[in-house]
């Protein structure tokens, strides 16, 4: 298995569930390791509280796991201090954009020079099912037992809008895709953010009338659509889909770039 050389085998098996798609998405990230030749030497894991947040705990990667909605904080306070080290932040629902939320959007607003990866399983998975700020409309969990009212953040546009300069939404079914975009936010400097649809069965799927994780994984190749397919569908053939691959890739000054710029400028003879 590609990227299995980074995994922390004395900590297999994992939590997770029979099922789920965390491990989808971290083996995704290890392989786009593997892929660019990064070493333990090059990076640091930051992870905050929930299900996906644990991913980082199986690597052999340097890794903190902080408190619920402070990973993004965190992370940024080590690429200040080492800026020569990529950081990157394994988080899920609540953890980014919850509790988190406040942070992610300053982040991408300053265009710090992190990767973030949120787990999207548009459920609470590790503290009992309840809806999430990427609960679908209608869907039910243990807090809205006849589907929720509200309506989820759209990540992509609440990413975009804030300044990130790159941002992309995948799912575990698109695995080859996914480790793509992985490598391109590595690769990058400034805010990199990849939104990863991940199937929950024991909360969200048994909840919302899934059989099995299979149908989940499935459910996602039959109503996502990549941006480059939608351009030449009508809005009756997209009504209902979820469009994926990349929605913002722009080069423009990360924080440490013009960080850097203005330590020059203030230390001229």
């Amino acid at each position: 298995m590609r990227g299995e050389k980074y995994l922390n085998k004395d900590r297999i098996p994992s939590i997770w569930c029979p099922g789920c798609g965390n491990g989808i998405v971290l083996h995704a990230m290890l392989t786009a390791l593997e892929d660019l030749n990064i070493t333990t030497e090059d990076l640091v894991f930051v992870s905050g509280i929930g299900c996906s947040s644990r991913s980082s705990t199986y690597t052999i990667f340097d890794n903190i796991h902080t408190l619920h909605g402070r990973a993004i904080p965190i992370a940024t306070a080590i690429k200040l201090m080492r800026p020569d080290k990529k950081v990157v932040i394994m988080s899920g629902d609540g953890d980014a954009l919850a509790i988190g939320g406040n942070h992610l959007i300053h982040a991408a607003r300053r265009n710090m020079d992190l990767t973030l990866i949120i787990f999207n399983n548009s459920i609470y998975g590790m503290t009992g099912g309840q809806v999430s700020p990427l609960t679908p409309s209608g869907k039910k969990g243990t807090t809205a037992t006849h589907g929720t009212i509200e309506e989820q953040f759209d990540t992509v546009k609440l990413l975009s809008g804030a300044g990130a300069s790159y941002v992309a939404r995948t799912g575990t079914y698109f695995f080859q895709p996914t480790v793509k975009y992985m490598k391109k936010a590595l690769s990058r400097q400034g805010f990199s953010a990849i939104e990863v649809f991940t199937q929950c069965p024991i909360y969200f799927g048994r909840l919302n009338q899934f059989k099995t994780p299979a149908q989940m994984m499935l459910w996602q190749k039959d109503n996502m659509v990549f941006r480059e397919k939608a351009e030449k569908m009508t809005p009756e053939e997209l009504s209902g889909k979820i469009l994926i691959g990349e929605f913002v890739e722009e080069d423009r000054l990360s924080y440490i770039q013009k960080k850097e710029l203005k330590l020059k400028e203030i230390c001229k003879p």
